[in-house]
């Protein structure tokens, strides 16, 4: 079959999925299968191969990152119960200092984010922040902007959110790897567009406006601050344990030379189910003196929380896997047989951060752009020995991070806790992204330059 012809049926399928998203609020879940099964009917598949392949789309993907999900909602939760997030920001304002409070709230998003939903964390973290804004007389528009910057670059760059996990297992990608390159990609990203873009926002005039604490805020702030809380430092181990276990089960087996019953030890515990178990079962054992419910009923709590997180991400693989089976990706392949090794590889590094993106800024969703995107390069990366797996997983995660517009519930997230107009949402959320997307797929092209020297970037 053609390119062309693939190509239509897979604009036709998208405009499908972002116009009912858009225009008419159907659910993304509902979107995602019908579009996948339009365009398994305009490039004519069997009809019993469209339905195995939705169903083996949904199968695997959960398959993959179903139960670190879970995971990582219950370990968030955790956090959350006990008032560990809350201190972490405390914790970091007192290493950085007040005069360095946007850096701080930039690294806290960033800590925070990676076992935390961006919906929730925000909600939680922005009473800190209208506190920091009151008590340093800093601007409260370039706190909220370094918040939301950190929060949605490491949940869209750092696994475990299951954004970049569900790209990770789509391209086959070593899991230990992609969590080191994404943390420093996400680092050099969020400075730029989280701390440079947010100081420089709150530099102008019209925006330096401090937060102003209501007779209410402040008895909530209260009520909230009584009771026992774990330390910030607690808080930080917790979070960045499950992440070192998992880089130690990839890195030491790799430099190091060691007896069969110990690397299948490491690689037994850097699996990133059983890092994440691990995690969660150190975090209730610390945290459970701060937690004033049965851990039964926290979990009952992160099932339900999950739920709607399954659903969308299983759709997001049913239409990847449907896309997959017209062979839009061997064709696409055919086409670049031409191109240089450096020209491939780097093209291919920008191409899927601009597919996500444009998926992200249409359907308002992080997880399906990044999903649906990788379902699309998968074969392509598989078929080019040319690339790093490394590479493109991140430049795809990149693209999750910009442009978010009114179609998306961050940006309303973000527009009404913070108290911001539209226009004030825009410049310190949709602009401040977007300059960190763009940053960290730069800091990627360097990287791409370097993959012959830097180790896990080798193609292949």
């Amino acid at each position: 079959m053609s390119l062309s012809l693939l190509l239509l049926a897979f604009v036709i399928a998208l405009a499908f999925v972002m116009g009912t998203i858009i225009k008419y609020k159907m659910h993304p879940f509902m979107s995602l299968l019908v579009g996948a099964l339009i365009m398994g009917l305009i490039v004519g598949l069997p009809l019993p191969d469209i339905g195995a392949a939705i169903a083996r789309g949904f199968g695997n993907t959960m398959g993959g990152i179903g139960i670190i999900i879970v995971l990582g909602v219950i370990l968030g939760q955790l956090l959350h119960e006990s008032g560990a997030m809350e201190n972490i920001a405390l914790t970091m304002l007192r290493i950085t200092g007040e005069k360095n409070a946007v850096f701080a709230t930039n690294i806290t998003g960033l800590i925070v984010s990676i076992p935390v939903f961006f919906d929730a964390a925000f909600v939680i973290l922005i009473n800190l922040i209208k506190q920091l804004s009151l008590k340093g007389k800093l601007p409260y528009i370039s706190l909220v902007c370094a918040l939301g910057v950190g929060l949605i670059t490491t949940h869209c760059m750092v696994i475990p959110t299951p954004g970049p996990l569900a790209v990770a297992d789509t391209l086959g990608t070593n899991i230990g790897w992609m969590i080191l390159y994404g943390i420093i990609v996400s680092l050099i990203g969020a400075y730029v567009g989280g701390v440079l873009y947010a100081k420089r926002l709150g530099a102008m005039p019209e925006n330096s406006a401090v937060y102003t604490e209501t007779a209410e805020e402040r008895a909530v702030d209260a009520a909230a601050s009584s009771g026992p809380r774990p330390s910030g430092g607690l808080g930080i181990f917790l979070i960045f344990l499950p992440i070192c276990i998992i880089l130690l089960g990839t890195v030491v087996p790799a430099v190091t030379t060691l007896s069969p019953a110990m690397t299948n030890f490491f690689k037994f515990i850097g699996d990133k189910n059983i890092a994440l178990l691990i995690g969660v079962l150190v975090a209730f054992a610390f945290l459970r003196r701060y937690i004033h419910r049965p851990f039964g009923e926290v979990i009952t709590t992160c099932g339900k929380q999950a739920g709607s997180i399954f659903i969308i991400t299983g759709a997001g693989g049913s239409l990847a896997a449907v896309i997959n089976a017209t062979g839009i990706g061997t064709v696409l392949v055919d086409s670049m047989s031409g191109w240089t090794s450096a020209n491939a590889a780097a093209a291919i590094i920008v191409i899927g951060w601009f597919i996500s993106q444009v998926l992200r800024a249409c359907t308002g969703s992080a997880t399906v752009a990044l999903i649906t995107t990788a379902g699309i390069l998968a074969p392509i990366v598989a078929g080019m020995g040319t690339v790093s797996p490394v590479l493109v997983a991140l430049g795809i995660c990149a693209g999750g991070i910009g442009v978010s517009l009114p179609n998306d519930s961050g940006f309303w997230v973000v527009n009404r806790f913070s108290g911001f107009s539209v226009k004030q949402t825009i410049m310190c959320w949709t602009v401040a992204g977007t300059v960190t997307g763009v940053t960290v797929v730069v800091c990627l092209l360097i990287l791409n330059f370097l993959s012959g020297v830097l180790p896990g970037l080798m193609p292949g």
